[in-house]
């Protein structure tokens, strides 16, 4: 995910409405190769916009790769998809790569699973060309920093190809994914609007391609997997497609835990037991334990005990009890007592990146804590940037437009945006749905999607993936969401967590990329026939 480095935010979720059924990724069957023009379906004009705007093009490519012990041939087609609003009128083209095994006979029994970024307004590069792909980005393990090129693109050997077609997408407003004739960007730029347009590009391409009868998964990451939570429910709710399985890969359901409100104290105990793994990580703690596990499970106790007890207390807290309790944390997070005193108990994340290696000149990393980098301003409170972001964008960059150029044959002469430029204005409000929320509207919450999808299709699984020293999702907040999705008892099996020494995006580091890959490949095997 291309990211800022703005806090509180860093989930995802994008949505589609409705498309006519047009041959989009049925032209992969020809044996040319190339980027063609699928034939735009004669619409109206009456605001100059003609079919060369709302023309799909397409690009179908051949080739194998060797994975376990076998060659897998597939074909790629990277193309874009006219979608239309609720009164069929044109209103975006949406761009995604989808990797199909080509000698499968029976669509019934091979998996296909969708797979997106966050953001919101984060392009799929980085799960594409880094975690699953057939083709990877080559960049130093996490956390070292990726050289200036020339870059180097290698075979995959942790791609899900082996178990599952891939369909990447890429949100509107990123990649070359854009707005047509009278669409705009607000038209896609919000929680249900984003889901809108994911929605109707899966259900055309499900239906253009013939796999309504084949397992369904949806992989997100960051805001994606908030977008999945409301995806896989409208997906079932709009067009009846039960799916499978939903891999949350850093999650975030509940933007309130992650956004250090005034007056709400739950992020600083959700915050906590990361912090205390980003200090043990970086050597910052003056006893340091040798088992991180062990010490990240007395972080989650002390968080859920002492420390949620102390701050409910507010300003009626006690002298000695708040110098006892800023001490503990000095202990679990590596900041000095002071720092903490003056902070009340309560370090909001870009304060404790910039404070927690002041001494050596450095700032560690939200996405990924274990980068850092030079701090500019010694005397900034807030960090003021990631420097996760700058250590590997340069390589995704660099080799997805290669890539998709030369090995994909498509978008030489179009621009493919990393991020959308300008979707901060995103609609954080929700459709009135019965039963959701009170009459005040609050923080953005997709809790109650999930639990309905699980509660309507009971074989529906989740499965998520966390990393410890992930700053943008902590993983103590996840666990909390999940054991809060309020499911009979029954139902609750059908969540699952793995985690990872490592950060927001785990594939970085080799040995997580290759756990990543088997956890996810056992979820799909598992989940695939019920």
């Amino acid at each position: 995910m291309r990211r800022t480095f703005h806090l509180f935010l860093a989930v995802i979720l994008i949505s589609l409405g409705l498309a006519p059924r047009l041959p989009a990724q049925q032209m992969q069957d020809r044996p040319d190769h190339g980027e063609h023009n699928a034939k735009a379906e004669e619409v109206s004009d009456p605001n100059g916009c003609g079919p060369g705007a709302i023309q799909e093009k397409s690009s179908v490519t051949q080739h194998s790769i060797r994975l376990d012990g076998q060659t897998i041939p597939y074909t790629a087609t990277a193309g874009l998809v006219l979608l239309k609003n609720d009164k069929g009128e044109p209103e975006g083209l949406m761009y995604s790569v989808a990797y199909t095994r080509s000698d499968v006979k029976d669509l019934s029994q091979r998996p296909i699973s969708f797979l997106y970024n966050g953001g919101p307004g984060s392009a799929t590069l980085w799960l594409h060309m880094g975690a699953f792909g057939p083709m990877r980005v080559e960049t130093t393990n996490a956390p070292d920093f990726t050289p200036p090129g020339p870059y180097k693109l290698v075979e995959n050997t942790e791609s899900l190809l082996d178990k599952s077609d891939l369909v990447f997408i890429d949100a509107m407003g990123t990649g070359f994914s854009h707005a047509v004739c009278k669409g705009q960007p607000k038209d896609f730029y919000g929680i249900d609007e984003d889901i809108d347009a994911f929605g109707q590009f899966i259900d055309t391409y499900i239906s253009r391609n013939d796999r309504w009868n084949s397992p369904k998964f949806l992989i997100g990451e960051s805001y994606g997997t908030f977008r999945s939570a409301a995806l896989g429910n409208y997906l079932q709710e709009r067009y009846s497609m039960q799916l499978n399985g939903i891999v949350l890969i850093s999650s975030v359901l509940d933007l309130s835990t992650i956004s250090f409100g005034p007056g709400d104290d739950r992020p600083y105990v959700f915050y906590l037991p990361s912090y205390a793994a980003v200090a043990w990580y970086h050597k910052m703690l003056k006893d340091r334990p040798a088992d991180l596990p062990a010490f990240i499970e007395q972080a989650r106790q002390y968080a859920y005990g002492d420390y949620a007890a102390a701050l409910a207390k507010g300003s009626n807290i006690g002298a000695d009890e708040k110098a006892a309790v800023a001490a503990k944390l000095s202990s679990f997070t590596g900041l000095p007592q002071d720092y903490v005193m003056k902070a009340d108990l309560r370090v909001k994340l870009p304060q404790f990146m910039a404070e927690l290696e002041r001494s050596e000149g450095k700032t560690v990393g939200r996405i990924d804590a274990r980068f850092v980098g030079d701090t500019y301003d010694l005397l900034e409170e807030y960090a003021q940037g990631d420097p996760e972001g700058p250590a590997v964008g340069g390589a995704f960059t660099a080799m997805l437009n290669d890539y998709t150029h030369n090995d994909l044959k498509f978008g030489k002469d179009m621009v493919y945006h990393n991020s959308a430029e300008d979707s901060r204005g995103w609609n954080w409000k929700r459709r009135p749905t019965p039963g959701r929320g009170g009459f005040f509207p609050g923080a953005p919450n997709v809790e109650g999607d999930l639990a309905n999808a699980i509660v309507t299709n009971p074989y529906l699984h989740v499965q998520v993936e966390n990393g410890y020293f992930d700053l943008a999702t902590p993983f103590f907040a996840t666990e909390y969401t999940m054991d809060h999705l309020g499911l009979p008892a029954n139902l609750q099996k059908n969540v699952s967590l793995e985690y990872y020494t490592a950060g927001h995006m785990m594939y970085l580091h080799t040995p997580d990329r290759v756990k990543l890959h088997n956890n996810i490949a056992a979820f799909i095997e598992s989940n695939e026939h019920q």
